[in-house]
């Protein structure tokens, strides 16, 4: 259980509730934003002193009952709700960070010939390619192993070819992606290490780090102005690996579009400047 993670949760997503949410009158003398602790207590059937002590960071572990009434008292989302789960200790132990991919994942990445794809593991890790996803990011080959994260990619070169208009959101989503996966993964040194480091480098991620977004990303759009094939707005979709907290995140663009008709170019060109001299 991380107490002190739990209580930070806790009084962030409070303040992000607003008493009309939940059916209370604001009143007059409300001087903070969001809830205050005996309205939450109220909502979840508990004790105001329990829940103090829950925002504290001390008193016992709460049960997956207390944590669901929580949950529907702070209005969280089932990915929020899940993280909760985890902070408390309550959640199923999710399998260890793994940089192995499954055999059968392999296969299917080779056979996505057109279709740029990664396998990244839960820290944005990009654990397999292929040439399309070379061409269309960077050629991940070329990079030493702990540089190639999609993450650090897209608040550093990424930043430069991913639309202005579009750069905020995309890294938000990966963000709190990155933060749901630092609850299933509590033990696991790399992501600590991961954060602490992109947060000295980047103050962008610093920000939206301390903003405490939760959501796993399972689809999204992305648009690029690459160097070779100018404009792209790709949808991208993830494919889990539970068996590994893993997913192939593979980006593809509707028939006859403009995005569609320059995928079909970066097959020809883009891999081609990827091959050796």
């Amino acid at each position: 259980m991380d107490r002190s993670e739990l209580a930070g949760f806790l009084r962030d997503r409070r303040g992000r509730v607003q008493p009309a949410d939940v059916g209370l009158e604001a009143g007059r003398r409300r001087r903070t934003p969001g809830l205050r602790r005996e309205e939450v207590a109220w909502l979840a059937g508990m004790s105001v002193d329990y829940y103090i002590r829950l925002e504290q960071a001390r008193g016992p572990r709460p049960s997956r009952q207390v944590l669901g009434a929580l949950a529907r008292a702070l209005r969280l989302t089932d990915d929020e709700h899940t993280h909760l789960l985890h902070l408390a200790g309550e959640a199923p132990t999710p399998p260890g960070l793994s940089r192995d991919v499954p055999a059968g994942v392999l296969h299917l990445l080779d056979r996505l010939g057109d279709t740029p794809a990664v396998v990244l593991d839960a820290k944005f890790d990009v654990l397999a390619w292929n040439a399309m996803a070379a061409a269309l990011f960077t050629d991940f080959s070329a990079l030493p192993a702990r540089e190639r994260n999609l993450l650090r990619w897209h608040l550093s070169d990424g930043a430069s070819v991913t639309d202005p208009g579009d750069a905020d959101r995309i890294v938000r989503e990966m963000v709190a992606d990155l933060r749901a996966a630092a609850g299933r993964h509590t033990d696991d040194p790399g992501l600590p290490a991961l954060v602490a480091e992109l947060a000295e480098q980047s103050e962008r991620f610093a920000h939206l780090w301390s903003d405490r977004e939760i959501k796993v990303q399972r689809s999204s759009v992305h648009r690029m102005l690459h160097p070779v094939v100018g404009p792209l707005e790709l949808d991208s979709q993830a494919l889990m690996v539970s068996c590994a907290d893993q997913r192939l995140l593979f980006y593809t663009a509707a028939p006859g579009t403009p995005s569609h008709d320059a995928l079909q170019l970066l097959r020809v060109v883009g891999v081609q400047n990827l091959d050796p001299a």
